[in-house]
Formats: structure tokens, sequence, C-alpha cells
């Protein structure tokens, strides 16, 4: 029997540890939903990535309070900003201690070189680390930083200062986002002289709450506390992600005790997890869309005709009804309902699919098309099953003649080739970074994303474009507001998109973890939470 037991024990080690009767209150197993694409922010924009690197290993200058959009100090213990609006002057915290690893031993605190070593790999294309993992930076080309800063400058070694060529009113906010992560100058050199530059975006060392500790691919990554945490300790030591795709998986694992908190539960799942005693379920509006994006640059939605025929084929009610089950609103504009400058006085294109196939006849497609649509392979706030939405939204179009033949990949492959515009049809969607429109309208539409991979619709109207560039340079947030609403009707009229839905985001987890915060940002923080 103790051998039996033995060969239990050993086949639960890759998620969790064997436990004795007494629950091991040390080690905390969160189930997630997919594989990170880096451990490096600076190379990814999914929130799957930002939860395993962005919340976990890593810092930023300045920070997000914990469950707000409220900016508070981080790396930087103080800032102040130049009359103009021109210049950022960030004063540094001393005694930062970066993670101690097998693989690498630090020898100086954080300073500013490494400030200035972070933000040039990304915004200098001669920094010997720029081309390393491809040299593409999604977020910080998207939201135009590299256009915007004019110089990284170092002052002294705990101070840095920003200039920018134009007044940027959400650069502060973009500046908390996890893309300006802070990495360690010193062990970028050592990989360096090792010949091994690739390393620094699977191998981290950052200044967070946790420090990695190892990576099975599709399986679990593991992590210490950082006993040294600037902000304090954590009260969990052992931080474990168990990589579960499935939603239903993931609840089973809750519920036999597997992993102490689980993302994206299924809406089929909610009652039962509520009614559980052993469990326990919070909520919170979601910052997010879910949509249907158009390359418009492959035919035939280079035709506003196809792009709004296809809006109007499909049955998002029916959406909200079957995979959301109520659990999120449907959307008519690409930026969510709780983000101020939403435009509610824009019409939401009609369900109608008798008129969706008089536009294709006016396209001069009266027997309909062949197409692709690649369905999301992860569970996501915005779209909790992309397989089943992708069968209605497929069952929908032959409707009105469009032959539509579903694809999808793993995750990570999934977002490389849609951000290169493989794709004919892509779902995805958007939880908001920072809380101002700018990071939907600029990154998700705007003429630079498409560039930069985050405009998966390829589309890049003047007009919307100018609207949201001079709105990102006013302070005046009426005025900036004005402005993102004529935007919202201009995307209205072209259509690049189909807007889905707005969700509610929801958490399950065992009744004894306290400490948890939802964010509204739609990410998972760990440094809070202990098991009671």
């Amino acid at each position: 029997m103790k051998f039996y037991s033995l060969l239990i024990c050993l086949a639960l080690v890759a998620t969790t540890s064997c436990q004795s009767k007494k629950e091991n209150k040390s080690t905390f197993v969160y189930c997630s939903e997919g594989s990170p694409t880096a451990f490096n922010p600076q190379v990814f924009t999914d929130g799957t990535s930002n939860n395993a690197a962005g919340h976990t290993i890593y810092n930023k200058l300045v920070d997000f309070k914990l469950g707000t959009t409220e900016i508070i100090p981080s790396l930087a213990e103080s800032w102040s900003i130049s009359d103009d609006q021109l210049t950022y002057t960030f004063n540094l915290r001393k005694g930062v201690k970066f993670h101690t690893t097998k693989y690498f031993t630090p020898t100086r605190e954080f300073n500013a070189d490494d400030v200035l070593w972070s933000f040039n790999r990304m915004f200098n294309k001669l920094h010997p680390y720029n081309k390393v993992s491809g040299g593409t930076y999604e977020y910080f080309n998207g939201m135009g930083m590299g256009e915007l800063i004019k110089e990284i400058k170092k002052v002294d070694d705990y101070k840095v200062q920003i200039t920018l060529n134009k007044p940027e009113a959400p650069f502060l906010a973009n500046m908390a986002m996890s893309f300006m992560s802070i990495l360690s100058k010193e062990y970028a050199d050592y990989l360096s002289k090792k010949d091994e530059k690739d390393k620094i975006d699977t191998y981290p060392i950052g200044t967070g709450p946790f420090i990695f500790r190892s990576y099975q691919k599709d399986n679990v990554i593991k992590y210490k506390a950082n006993e040294d945490y600037f902000l304090g300790a954590p009260k969990i030591k052992k931080l474990v992600f168990a990589i579960t795709p499935d939603a239903s998986v993931r609840y089973q694992k809750l519920k036999t005790g597997e992993c102490h908190l689980v993302i994206e539960p299924s809406p089929t799942d909610l009652n039962s997890m509520k009614n559980d005693k052993n469990l326990k379920v919070i909520s919170g509006a979601g910052l997010n869309v879910g949509y249907l994006a158009m390359n418009v640059e492959k035919k035939p939605f280079d035709d506003e005709r196809v792009r709004k025929a296809v809006n109007m084929a499909l049955n998002k009610k029916s959406y909200i009804d079957a995979i959301y089950l109520g659990n999120a609103k449907t959307a008519k504009n690409p930026l969510p309902p709780t983000i101020w400058s939403y435009n509610d006085e824009v019409k939401e294109i009609e369900y109608n699919p008798e008129k969706a196939k008089s536009l294709l006849k006016e396209a001069g497609l009266e027997n309909g098309f062949e197409t692709t649509l690649w369905t999301l392979p992860v569970s996501r706030p915005y779209n909790p099953a992309g397989k089943k939405m992708g069968e209605l939204m497929q069952a929908d179009l032959a409707k009105i003649g469009v032959r539509v033949k579903l694809v999808t990949f793993d995750w990570p492959t999934y977002l490389k080739k849609s951000s290169a515009g493989e794709h004919d049809m892509l779902q995805l969607g958007w939880t908001g970074d920072n809380g101002d429109p700018d990071n939907f309208l600029h990154v998700l539409l705007g003429c630079q994303g498409v560039g930069a991979g985050s405009n998966y619709a390829r589309w890049c109207d003047k007009d919307f474009d100018s609207l949201i560039n001079q709105a990102k340079i006013l302070t005046d947030v009426a005025k900036r507001s004005e402005l993102y609403k004529k935007a919202q009707v201009i995307f209205n009229e072209k259509a690049p998109w189909v807007p889905v839905a707005h969700s509610t985001i929801f958490r399950a987890m065992a009744k004894n973890v306290e400490g948890y915060v939802i964010d509204p940002l739609g990410g998972d923080n760990f440094e809070t939470i202990e098991l009671k």
C-alpha cells in the first residue's frame, strides 16, 4: 500500500505537491488556460503570458494600484512632469535586488542603467538586443512609443528622464503597462558574453514578487517567493501554474484540490461552483471586448459592403445566450461601455441576413464566397469557447452563402501568424491595460498597429487615425472624449470588425483563498494571496 501511495504521489508531482492530512498552505496552485509565448512582457501582448511573467517576475517604474487603474509608485518612488508636458523625471527606488537563480547571480542592485537598457531595447534599433526574438515589440510599436519618445536619459544612478516629441495624455498610464517592465542589464551582458542572448526572453531575471524556477511546455510553470521583494515577501512560498486549456478540466482540478484558483471558469459551471460550499466565485465588470476581425488586405474583405454583410449575418444575441449564458452583453463599439468616451449613440449594425445577401449581391458576390475563420484556441474572458462560437458563426454565414472553413492553432502560433496578417477572419478580443480609450482605439485599430501587428483587421483609415491621434495629445478629458466618439462613428460605418461581446469577469477558487483581488484589467496577481 505504501508503494502504491508513492506512485500516486509521483503522478501528481508535476502540478502539485503530495499532501498529508494537513494541507500545504505555502504552495499555491493556479490553473491557467494556456502556455505563455515568452517570459518577457516586451515581446508579447497576450494575457496568458502577462499572468506568467508580467504579474509575477517583473516590475515597472509605476504600477496600477491593485484592483484599480490608479497609478502608484513602483521601481520609481516618485516622478515629476514638466509644465509643457514633454519631460518626465523618475526618481528611482534604492536597495532593489534582482532575482538570484540557478542560472544567474546578480552582483549589483537595480539602477538607472537597467531602465535605459530595457527601454532602449525596444526604442533603439541599434541596441544589441533589439533583434533578439524577432525584434517585434507589438505593444511598444503599436502604441507609437518609438515616434513619441525623443530621448531617454540617465541623469544619475537613481534618476531617469524621458523627453517626448509631443504631449501624450495616456503616457504615464502606458508606463504602468507590462511591456515597460525593467530587465537586468547585468544579466543581458552576461548572456551576451556567453552568446546566449535568446535566453533573455525565456529564462527571466526580474525584481518582482516571484522568482522563475522552471517551465515544462504545455504542462507546468514553477516559481518561488522573492524573500527580498522590495514591497514585502509574498505570503505563499511556492507558486505553480498548472497549464490546463480545458475549462471543465480546470473545474475538476479545483473540486479535487489540485488547484486553488482557476481562470475563466466555463459559464456552464458557474452555478455549480456557486453552490459548492468548498468553493467561492467572485466577479467584476470586464474592461473588454470580443470581436471578429476581417483582414481588409485580403479580398473580399477590402470591400466595405462585404464586411457589413458579415456583421448583419451574425446573430450575436444567440452567442450571448449559448456561449456566455447571459453573462455578457452584445457589443456595437470597439470600446466597452464601462470606459469613458463610449459612444452609446452609435446605432448597432442590425442582424439582417436578407439585407446581408443584398450587400453581397451589390459587391458582385451573389453566390457567396469561400473563406477561413480562425477560432480562438484558449478560453478568454471575452470569448470562453472559441470553437463553439466558430461553429455558430459558420452556420450563420452559410445562410448568406459564405462557406467558411474553421481553422485554429496552438495559442503562441495563433498569435504569431495573425500578427503577420495570415488570416482571413479571426476571433480575438482585448482586455484594457490602462483604463484609457487610446489603449483600445490606437493599439487595435490605428494605422501604426498594422505594422506593429496589433491591428488584426489590418485596417488603416486616415480620418479615424487623425481623430485618435488628436485625442492623444490633449489633456482635457471632455475634448478627448468628443474625438473618440467621432472615431467610433467611423468604425461603425467602415466595419473592420464584428464587435461581438463585452463579458463579466469570473474567478473561482477554494474557500480558504484569501487576499485575491479581481483586476478590471483582466490579470491575475498573486503577491497578496494566502491560504487560510
